[in-house]
C-alpha cells in the first residue's frame, strides 16, 4: 500500500506540537504573466513592482514596467487570485497608490536621462479607464497617498546615467517633489506643486535624487534621497519641516567578498552609508527606512527614525544575520550590499503593530513586533518570489501581499510572482530548516544529497555553487524547524577540498561517509567517489573507469547509497552511450574495485527534460528522486519512485546493460505547492530513516536567480514490504 500525505499532515508533521497562534503564511502566489491577453507572447518578460489594493480589500493593482501596463488582479478570493487584465500606460509605470477605485500611476515617458520626462495618470480600477493626466516635468518614481485622500506626492527622481562618468554624480537635471490635488478620485493639475530639494544633502547637494515617499495624517511627505543619502520632511505647502543626513553604520560579522564560493561571516566595514530606499511612516513622528544602498553606500539593514533626524533604531547586521540562518544569504552579493533591504510597509494586525522589510536578494519579508519602537522584535521571516520590491498590506483582511519584481522566465527560471500571506491562526510553514542555535554564524544554501541517520539525524551535503567550501551538515529533524547542528568542512591533506561537486551522501558504516562528486568536464571537474571520515577528511577517492569518463557529459551523479558493501550512484542524465529516456544505475565495489551498472528508465515530458537526483537504500528497494527541470505551472514530473533490489543486478560496463522495472511511489508536486508557493525546479534530497520516516530537500542555488526558498519536509512512504 502506498499512501500520499496530505497538504495538512505535512504541515501538521513540521508543526509538531506546537500550540496554534496567529502567524502569517502564504496562501497564493499569483504568475504575472497570467495576465496578459490571448494571442499575446507569455514569454515576455513581465514584473510586478510596486503594488496597491482598492478601498474594500478586493482588487490589486501593480505596475510592470517591462510591459508598460498596470495589471490588475482579483483578490475576492484571496487563496485563488484571479487575473483582470493589463491596461497600457504610454510609457514606464513606476508606482501606484489607489484611493477608492481610483489608481493614480507615475509614468515615465523621458527620451533620456538629460531630457527626463513624465506624468501622472488617473485610472479607474475597475473598468481600466484613463480619466486624467498630469504632466510631472520630470521622471517620476515613487507616488503616494494622503490618509485622508486629499493629495498625492509624486518623487520626481531624475536618475543618474551609471555608464556616465562610472555613474558619479551630480547629473544635471536635479529631482524635487511634487504635490497635487485631488478629489474624488480627480487630479487636479492646477494644484501642482513643486518642493526644491537642492542645497540640502551633504552628497551632491545640487542633484537631489528623490526616491521614495509617504505621508502622515498630518499631510507630512517624508521623502528619501538615496543616492544623496539624506531624509526630508516636507509640508503640504512644499516647505521644508525638516532635513538630515541618513547617517552611517558600523557593520561586524559580515561576508564582504564577492565570488569565492564560500560562507565566511568574518568581515567588518565602517562608517557605510544607509542610502534608504523605501520609507514608511509608523505614526506622525516616526517613519522606517529601509537602507538598500545604491550609489556608495548599503548598510544591509533598515532603521526608524523621528522626523527630527533623531535614530530611534537600527537594525545592524541583525535583518541580514537572521537571513543567513535560514539559507537566503545571496554569497554573490557580498561586496556590494548583502541582502539588500530595499522595501518596507507597515500595518496593525491582531492590536500588534509591525514593520515588514523586503530583502531583495534575500528574496524574504521579515515582519517586525513595534509594539516599542526602540527595541523591535523580529517574529518571522517570510518567503517571497524573486527580488521583492513592493508590498501592501490589508489589515481589514488579515492580508499581506508582496510584488515580486524579478522574471527570470526567459531563462527556464521562476517568474516573476504577486505573492498573499494571511494572518491566521495556525503554526508558521517557514521556515522549514534553519542553523538558528549553533554557536557560530553558519550559512548555508544549496542542499543537495541526503541520508538518514539514527535518532532523527539527516546528514546533507551542499554542490558546487559553495566551491571553495564543500561542507556536510548535519540537520536534528525533531527541531520545529529542523534545525542545522553541525558544519562539517570536506577536506584534503587539510584544506577545504577543490573541484568537488557534491550530489550524494551516504553512510560507511563506521562513523563517515561516502559522497558522490558531479563531474563537469568544461570545468575540469572530475565525477568522482569519495570516503571521507567523520571529520570530513577524504581518506579515499575514486574517479571513473574509461569505459563511464569516455561517454560523460555534466549531468553526472546526483545521489549515492551503500548496499552492503556495494555503493549505487544515479546518473542524472543519459549519457552519450544511453538510449534515449534511459540513465545509468551505476554499481562500485570498492573493495573489488569492480563497477556495473543497470538502465533506468524515465519518465517523459513536453517540456524541458526529465532525470534523476537521488537514489536511496531502503528495505528490498532503493528509492529514487525523478523529476522534470521545470518550475512552476511548466512542472510535470516531481515524484518519488522505487526499483526491487532484486532488480538490481548489474552488468559489466560497456556491454548491455538490463532495464529495472520501476514504480511511482509518491507524487510530490502536492507537497511543494502546500505552503502556497510555486513549484519548485530542483528537487535533490531525500532521506529515509530505518522506520521508514521520510525527509525531501529542494536546492535553493546558493540564492543566485533564485527566490533561496528551500524546502525541506516529511513524506510518507508507507509500502509493504519496506
Amino acid at each position: 500500500m502506498t499512501r500520499l500525505i496530505t497538504m495538512t499532515s505535512a504541515l501538521a508533521l513540521l508543526a509538531g506540537t506546537a500550540n496554534a497562534e496567529m502567524t502569517f503564511n502564504r496562501i497564493a502566489s499569483f504568475p504575472v504573466a497570467s495576465n496578459m491577453a490571448e494571442g499575446d507572447d507569455r514569454a515576455r518578460e513581465t514584473s510586478s513592482e510596486i503594488i496597491d489594493v482598492t478601498e474594500d480589500g478586493m482588487t490589486l493593482v501593480y505596475t510592470d514596467s517591462p510591459l508598460g501596463v498596470v495589471g490588475r488582479i482579483d483578490i475576492t478570493d484571496p487563496s485563488a487570485p484571479a487575473p483582470l487584465g493589463n491596461i497600457a500606460m504610454d510609457g514606464e509605470p513606476t508606482s501606484v497608490a489607489i484611493i477608492g477605485s481610483a489608481a493614480f500611476i507615475g509614468v515615465n515617458t523621458s527620451e533620456s536621462y538629460t531630457q527626463p520626462s513624465g506624468k501622472l495618470v488617473a485610472m479607474d480600477v475597475a473598468s481600466g479607464e484613463i480619466t486624467g493626466e498630469c504632466d510631472l516635468g520630470g521622471q517620476p518614481d515613487s507616488v503616494a497617498k494622503a490618509p485622508d485622500a486629499s493629495f498625492i506626492a509624486v518623487a520626481i527622481e531624475n536618475e543618474r546615467d551609471e555608464d556616465l562618468n562610472d555613474g558619479v554624480i551630480p547629473q544635471m537635471p536635479a529631482g524635487d517633489l511634487v504635490l497635487i490635488d485631488v478629489a474624488g478620485g480627480t487630479l487636479a493639475c492646477d494644484t501642482l506643486i513643486r518642493a526644491d530639494l537642492t542645497g540640502l544633502a551633504e552628497v551632491a547637494p545640487s542633484d537631489p535624487e528623490p526616491e521614495f515617499v509617504d505621508i502622515n495624517s498630518l499631510g507630512e511627505t517624508v521623502v528619501t534621497l538615496q543616492e544623496n543619502n539624506h531624509i526630508v520632511v516636507v509640508a503640504r505647502d512644499g516647505s521644508i519641516l525638516s532635513h538630515f543626513s541618513a547617517g552611517t553604520v558600523d557593520l561586524t560579522e559580515i561576508d564582504a567578498t564577492d565570488e569565492r564560493g564560500a560562507l565566511r561571516f568574518t568581515e567588518s566595514q565602517s562608517s557605510v552609508k544607509r542610502e534608504p530606499d523605501a520609507v514608511k511612516w509608523l505614526d506622525d513622528v516616526h517613519f522606517a527606512t529601509a537602507n538598500e544602498g545604491d550609489y556608495e553606500g548599503g548598510s544591509r539593514s533598515w532603521t526608524i527614525f523621528a522626523k527630527d533626524g533623531t535614530e530611534v533604531y537600527e537594525a545592524g547586521n541583525s535583518f541580514e544575520h537572521a537571513l543567513i540562518q535560514i539559507g537566503h544569504y545571496p554569497d554573490k552579493r557580498s561586496d556590494a550590499k548583502g541582502v539588500e533591504p530595499e522595501s518596507v510597509t507597515a500595518g496593525t494586525f491582531g492590536g500588534t503593530p509591525m514593520v515588514f522589510i523586503g530583502s531583495e536578494r534575500g528574496s524574504a519579508v521579515g515582519v517586525y513586533d513595534v509594539t516599542n519602537m526602540a527595541s523591535p522584535v523580529l517574529t518571522q521571516i517570510l518567503p517571497s518570489g524573486i527580488g521583492p520590491e513592493g508590498y501592501v498590506t490589508i489589515p481589514a483582511r488579515n492580508l499581506l501581499v508582496s510584488a515580486n519584481e524579478s522574471d527570470l522566465g526567459a531563462d527556464g527560471g521562476a517568474r516573476s510572482h504577486v505573492m498573499i500571506f494571511e494572518y491566521a491562526e495556525g503554526t508558521p510553514s517557514y521556515p522549514m530548516l534553519t542553523s538558528e542555535g549553533m554557536d557560530n554564524l553558519t550559512g548555508w544554501g544549496a542542499i543537495s544529497g541526503m541520508v538518514a541517520d539514527e535518532g532523527g539525524v539527516v546528514w546533507a551535503v551542499s554542490d558546487s555553487f559553495y566551491g571553495f567550501q564543500p561542507r556536510i551538515y548535519k540537520i536534528d529533524t525533531t527541531a520545529t524547524p529542523a534545525r542545522i547542528v553541525e558544519a562539517i568542512d570536506v577536506t584534503r591533506a587539510g584544506y577545504p577540498a577543490q573541484k568537488l561537486d557534491l550530489e550524494g551522501i551516504t553512510l560507511d558504516g563506521a562513523g563517515g561517509f561516502w559522497l558522490a562528486s558531479e563531474g563537469n568536464k568544461d570545468k575540469l571537474t572530475p565525477h568522482a567517489v569519495l570516503h571521507v571520515n567523520a571529520q570530513g577528511e577524504i581518506e579515499e577517492e575514486f574517479g571513473l573507469p574509461d569505459s563511464l569518463i569516455g561517454q560523460q557529459t555534466r549531468f553526472g551523479f546526483e545521489g549515492i547509497t551503500r548496499v552492503d558493501g556495494t555503493l549505487w550512484m544515479a546518473v542524472q542524465r543519459e549519457w552519450a552511450d544511453d538510449t534515449k529516456g534511459q540513465v545509468k544505475l551505476v554499481s562500485f565495489t570498492p573493495e573489488t574495485g569492480e563497477w556495473g551498472a543497470v538502465a533506468y528508465p524515465l519518465d517523459s515530458t513536453e517540456t524541458g527534460w526529465v532525470g534523476l537526483s537521488e537514489i536511496v537504500a531502503h528495505g528490498d528497494h532503493v528509492y529514487l528522486v525523478e523529476r522534470d527541470n521545470q518550475l512552476g505551472t511548466s512542472a510535470a514530473i516531481k515524484q518519488v519512485t522505487r526499483v526491487a533490489l532484486a532488480d538490481m543486478t548489474p552488468a559489466p560496463l560497456g556491454t548491455e546493460l538490463p532495464i529495472v522495472t520501476k514504480e511511482v511511489v509518491l507524487d510530490l508536486i502536492p507537497q511543494l505547492t502546500a505552503t502556497g508557493g510555486y513549484v519548485l525546479d530542483k528537487v535533490e534530497g531525500l532521506a529515509i530513516a530505518a522506520d521508514g520516516s521520510a525527509w525531501v530537500s529542494t536546492d535553493n542555488d546558493g540564492v543566485d536567480d533564485h527566490s533561496g526558498e528551500t524546502m525541506f519536509f516529511p513524506v510518507d512512504l508507507e509500502t509493504s514490504g519496506s
